[in-house]
C-alpha cells in the first residue's frame, strides 16, 4: 500500500467511518492511475468497490447541465428562452422563467415539500409526476431570478426541456455525447421500470431512488466519476468554460454554483464539487482544474455528512502536503 492510500484510509478513519461501513473513496491526479480504496459490504453483502453502480443522486445534476451545454453550443438551445415555449402544459408563471434560472436555482420554484404534498405517495417519483405537480401551482412564491434556491424540480424540467429540443430520449443523448465519448462504461441514466438498473447496489429498503431525470437519474461508478472529472478538466467535451461559470442574479449579483456544480476555493485553489444524498446513500465528487486532480467519494448505507470533513482532509493533503506532485 502506498503512502497515499495508507493516508487516505487513516482519514476515513478520522472521518469517523468504522472498517465495517461500505465506503469508497477515489482520487485521480492529471494521467496516473486512479488510487481507488474501498471497504465494508453493500446492502446485498457484495463488497463494495472502484466497480461497483451505485445512484448518484444530485451528482446527475451536472451531467444534465453538460447536456444542455451541448445544446447550447450547439445554437440548438437558447437558455435565454422561458421555459413556457418548452414545457407550455405549466402554468403562466413559467412565461418568466428563463433557462438559465433552471441551471443556476434560479427560478423560483416550489420546494421538495410543496410539490411532494401534490404528489401520490404509493406511487415512484417520476419526471412527469413532478411536472404534473408544477401545473398545480398558480404562482411561484419567489420571482424568478431574485434569488438562489436549491432546486430538484428546476433540474427536472431542464432534463424534460433538452428532451424537447433533442426530440428523443435524454438517456440516449447523454449514452452518445457523454458517457461513450469518454468511456464511462457504467454509467447510464435509468428511469425504470425495475427500481435499479441490472447489478447496482441496493438502497436501503423501502427507499428505492427517484426515476425522475435531471434532479437524479444516474447511475455509475466511482472509476467512471474520476472520469468524468479529468475529462472536465481536459475540457474534453469543449464545454467546461461555459459550465464552470457560476450564475448571477438578474440584477448581477454573483453566485456561487454554475452548471450544477458548486464553485468553492480551498487553499487558494478553485474547486468544483456538488453532493448527492439519497436515504441510506451519500456522495461527493470535486476537482481542482489547476492541479489536474479529481475526488470522488461513495458510502451506501450511510445517513451522516461525514463525508463532507472527509473530502475537506483529502483536499488538505493534496494540497499542502505534497501529493499535488507525488502519487507514491
Amino acid at each position: 500500500m502506498s503512502q497515499l492510500q495508507q493516508r487516505m484510509a487513516a482519514l476515513v478513519d478520522e472521518a469517523g467511518y468504522r472498517r465495517d461501513e461500505p465506503i469508497v473513496v477515489g482520487m485521480q491526479h492529471g494521467d496516473r492511475p486512479p488510487i481507488l480504496p474501498a471497504q465494508g459490504l453493500t446492502l446485498n453483502g457484495e463488497p463494495l468497490g472502484a466497480a461497483t453502480l451505485a445512484y448518484t443522486a444530485s451528482l446527475s445534476k451536472q451531467m444534465t447541465a453538460a447536456c444542455a451545454a451541448r445544446l447550447a453550443q450547439q445554437g440548438e438551445l437558447d437558455m435565454e428562452s422561458a421555459l413556457s415555449r418548452w414545457l407550455p402544459q405549466l402554468p403562466a408563471w413559467a412565461n418568466a422563467v428563463r433557462l438559465r434560472h433552471l441551471v443556476h436555482h434560479t427560478a423560483g420554484m416550489p420546494a421538495d415539500a410543496q410539490i411532494e404534498a401534490l404528489m401520490d405517495r404509493d406511487a415512484d417519483r417520476t419526471t412527469e409526476g413532478i411536472i404534473q405537480a408544477l401545473a398545480q401551482f398558480p404562482a411561484l412564491d419567489r420571482e424568478p431570478g431574485a434569488e438562489h434556491a436549491y432546486s430538484n424540480a428546476g433540474y427536472v424540467c431542464l432534463a424534460a426541456v433538452v428532451e424537447r429540443a433533442l426530440g428523443r430520449p435524454l438517456p440516449d443523448f447523454a449514452r452518445r455525447q457523454l458517457f461513450t465519448p469518454l468511456a464511462m462504461v457504467n454509467t447510464r441514466y435509468w428511469t425504470g421500470p425495475d427500481p435499479a438498473p441490472p447489478g447496482a447496489a441496493p438502497l436501503v429498503s423501502p427507499h428505492p431512488a427517484p426515476l425522475s431525470l435531471g434532479d437524479g437519474g444516474v447511475w455509475s461508478t466511482a472509476t467512471d466519476l474520476l472520469r468524468w472529472g479529468q475529462a472536465l478538466n481536459a475540457d474534453e467535451l469543449g464545454i467546461s468554460a461555459l459550465i464552470q461559470t457560476p450564475g448571477r442574479l438578474d440584477d448581477g449579483t454573483p453566485i456561487d454554483y454554475a452548471w450544477g456544480i458548486g464553485v468553492r476555493s480551498h487553499a487558494g485553489y478553485r474547486v468544483y464539487r456538488h453532493g448527492g444524498g439519497w436515504q441510506g446513500l451519500r456522495v461527493l465528487h470535486a476537482r481542482v482544474p489547476e492541479l489536474d486532480l479529481s475526488m470522488v467519494l461513495i458510502a451506501i448505507a450511510d445517513h451522516t455528512e461525514r463525508r463532507v470533513d472527509l473530502l475537506n482532509s483529502l483536499l488538505d493533503e493534496m494540497t499542502s502536503r505534497g501529493f499535488t506532485h507525488s502519487m507514491d
